[in-house]
């Protein structure tokens, strides 16, 4: 039997454990665990083994402490961070997560250097920046998740509000991960059907606010950030690395001059494949939504603003 190639998961938490389930349960590679405190990805791990005694699927999760474990990895996801708190702005975790992910992406890529980069850390778009400058990598090979998530939070919206199935909705975010995201109405569609055919104006507007502030009413709610739809998005974008799917997503990506912008992480529609970002989509945007983007580009350059590294 061959062996099967490794992804692995920084940080244990509820977003990182939910990724390492996930891609367990796809079946297709081993999963490593790394986490700070002692225990607890050795505890989780042992869990979701023993899921897959139930449920069927083969591969082997391991929890360690040490990145030793996490060599020759053709992914690793980086979720390690302070998750946000209530009424906290995701610009207020930012140095204290530059130190967290220089120090992760530095020890992972010691370990795995051809490695793919996949950034869920917050704030996204800056923490994906940490993880170029300390890799060293080029832009096809760091990455993070961002519209994807956001997208399906839109998606879900509009699915209600259109009484529609979840699986014909096909929603289109732009920009920085959080409240600067841009949703491009005029690309998002039910069945093929553009959505302001199906849904009045101030209802789509009402929908596109409460996606702007989604992560944050999931902390309102729970007290802490959402993980069980983030950790579906970085599921869906390992598969399609590893599997070298060439799905089209909604991710942060690098820019150097697309959609008018250079030197930034922003989210734009990527096709991932074996090789990261093997393609940065540009869409023709509506004059409303390409002043929305710069304005969101404006806010990601600001919070980068503050890094050191």
């Amino acid at each position: 039997m061959s062996e099967r190639q490794k992804v692995t998961v920084v940080g244990a938490g509820n977003v990182g454990a939910t990724v390492a389930q996930e891609l367990a349960r796809r079946d297709y590679a081993d999963v490593v665990l790394v986490d700070i405190v002692e225990g607890l990805p050795q505890g989780k791990a042992l869990d979701i083994n023993q899921a897959g005694a139930v449920l069927g699927y083969e591969p082997r999760v391991t929890g360690t402490n040490s990145y030793d474990e996490t060599a020759d990895s053709a992914v690793v996801v980086i979720t390690a961070g302070v998750p946000r708190k209530p009424g906290q702005s995701r610009d207020d975790l930012v140095q204290t997560n530059e130190r967290i992910v220089a120090s992760v992406t530095e020890q992972a890529v010691e370990q795995s250097p051809d490695g793919i980069l996949m950034v869920v850390s917050n704030p996204l778009d800056a923490m994906a920046h940490v993880a170029k400058n300390v890799s060293g990598h080029p832009r096809e090979r760091v990455f993070g998740q961002a519209g994807i998530l956001d997208a399906a939070r839109f998606s879900t919206f509009i699915a209600w509000e259109t009484n529609s199935s979840i699986k014909d909705v096909n929603a289109v975010v732009l920009g920085g991960h959080g409240d600067q995201m841009v949703p491009v109405v005029s690309a998002t569609t039910v069945g093929g059907v553009p959505l302001p055919l199906l849904v009045a104006p101030d209802r789509i507007a009402e929908m596109v606010e409460r996606t702007a502030k989604g992560g944050g009413e999931v902390v309102q709610l729970l007290g802490t950030s959402a993980w069980y739809a983030p950790g579906a998005a970085v599921a869906a974008m390992v598969d399609s690395v590893m599997l070298d799917e060439k799905r089209i997503f909604q991710c942060t990506a690098y820019l150097e001059g697309e959609h008018g912008i250079d030197g930034l992480y922003m989210g734009v529609p990527v096709k991932l494949g074996a090789g990261g970002v093997e393609e940065i989509i540009e869409l023709e945007l509506t004059e409303d939504e390409h002043s929305a983007l710069h304005v969101s580009a404006a806010a990601v350059r600001e919070v980068v603003g503050v890094l050191t590294t």
